[in-house]
């Protein structure tokens, strides 16, 4: 591993540990060469299938780049970054148990929906305003309507808590 301070490639680890439910490693190191400490992160190169867009080219998935887009969407909101990875990598799990060679991005989008909604209903409507391209006020209006109909067909936890004290 090359220090990022000094390009040397001489370091030790100082420190090991396993971060996100046991799916990383998290290693301290310390550079032989200018003593300054760095930390690096492992994890199990995992086979994510192709990302076909809306134009039919295929790309490879990069995990960044589906972060910056959650990421923009929680600005200001309550959600931790540790909530967004956890979101990222409930999208990648699926990615990889559906064994698919190729999954399309609306594949994607939709369910990185889903997930917001249950976090952050705000988030979600910043998200599906930039993935479905909303144009006007009524496209705004439908994803709230279609929201409160998801909503109001859920029974809440206190009407089924009502129902068993019966």
């Amino acid at each position: 591993m090359r220090c990022p301070f000094c390009g040397d490639e001489e370091n030790r680890v100082i420190d090991t540990r396993l971060a996100r439910d046991g799916e990383e490693i998290r290693r301290r190191r310390e550079c032989e060469e200018c003593e300054r400490r760095f930390t690096t992160r492992e994890r199990i190169e995992q086979a994510i299938p192709k990302i076909i867009k809306r134009d039919e080219r295929r790309e490879e998935y990069v995990r960044d780049k589906l972060a910056r887009s959650i990421e923009r969407a929680c600005v200001k909101r309550p959600i931790s970054a540790d909530a967004v990875e956890r979101l990222i990598d409930r999208i990648e799990r699926r990615l990889q148990e559906g064994g698919d060679k190729e999954v399309s991005s609306r594949y994607i989008g939709e369910r990185v929906m889903d997930e917001l909604t249950a976090i952050d209903a705000l988030a979600a409507v910043r998200f599906a305003s930039v993935f479905r391209s909303f144009d006007s006020t009524e496209d705004y209006a439908a994803f709230f309507a279609a929201l409160s109909a998801e909503e109001e067909s859920e029974p809440s936890a206190r009407e089924e808590d009502e129902g068993q004290s019966d």
